[in-house]
């Protein structure tokens, strides 16, 4: 008689059984109590930014397999990924892997990245997908935005705004045109147009990317 299996769709979601399971199988097939990003990118099934999303951190994961934490620094990908555009900002350019271990702009070495996304290149590839992901992201015209002034925004933008706000100024100044792609000296900022102490909103529509100079400048004749 031949029997039949069920096979679950590729859509199905993840349970966080199924990944707990898989840590707790490569244990104790390695004979070990601790299992890094690393050994778990050569031997797992998933994917090790799919424990990040689920769990928090790396750390939470191995918690709940009850494996031995690993010391090293779990940072977030909300934390990686800010530290990643703070450097992309400071340079006016797309950070390379030798920009994130340079200490006078990093506060986080490539190894973090390495161990959570694998090689730079998918690092890069995961930031992208992180900013694009979520928050919509829209230009309105002017009549729409006055009528909307009373609905008040957070002062301080998002990740994703920011980036969206520096890609869409091509990370430089909107007054002035300067960039730190070529003067290392330019410290990028983002501003909002109309105050938010004044109604302003944080919407790509309200926000610009002012260097220091001007920012000062447009503060002074506010």
């Amino acid at each position: 008689m031949e029997y039949f299996e069920y096979s679950p769709p590729s859509n199905e979601p993840l349970s966080s059984h199924k990944l707990i399971e898989d840590l707790q199988i490569i244990a104790n097939k390695l004979n070990v109590t601790k299992i890094t990003q690393s050994i778990y990118t050569q031997h797992g099934q998933y994917n090790c930014s799919t424990y990040i999303r689920r769990f928090g951190t790396w750390n939470n994961a191995l918690e709940k397999a009850k494996l031995t934490i690993s010391n090293f620094v779990d940072y977030s990908d909300e934390q990686l990924f800010e530290n990643l555009l703070n450097i992309w900002q400071k340079l006016g350019k797309q950070p390379t892997r030798r920009d994130v271990n340079r200490k006078s702009i990093s506060t986080i070495s490539s190894s973090p990245y390495h161990r959570r996304f694998g090689t730079w290149t998918n690092t890069l590839k995961e930031f992208i997908s992180y900013v694009n992901d979520k928050e919509v992201f829209f230009a309105r015209n002017s009549l729409e935005f006055q009528s909307n002034s009373a609905i008040k925004t957070n002062r301080d933008p998002s990740l994703r705004i920011r980036y969206q706000v520096l890609k869409r100024d091509n990370f430089s100044c909107s007054i002035c045109g300067a960039s730190p792609a070529k003067n290392p000296a330019i410290n990028l900022q983002i501003d909002h147009i109309k105050a938010w102490s004044k109604g302003g909103q944080t919407e790509l529509i309200n926000l610009q990317t002012l260097c220091s100079s001007c920012n000062l400048g447009k503060s002074n004749l506010d």
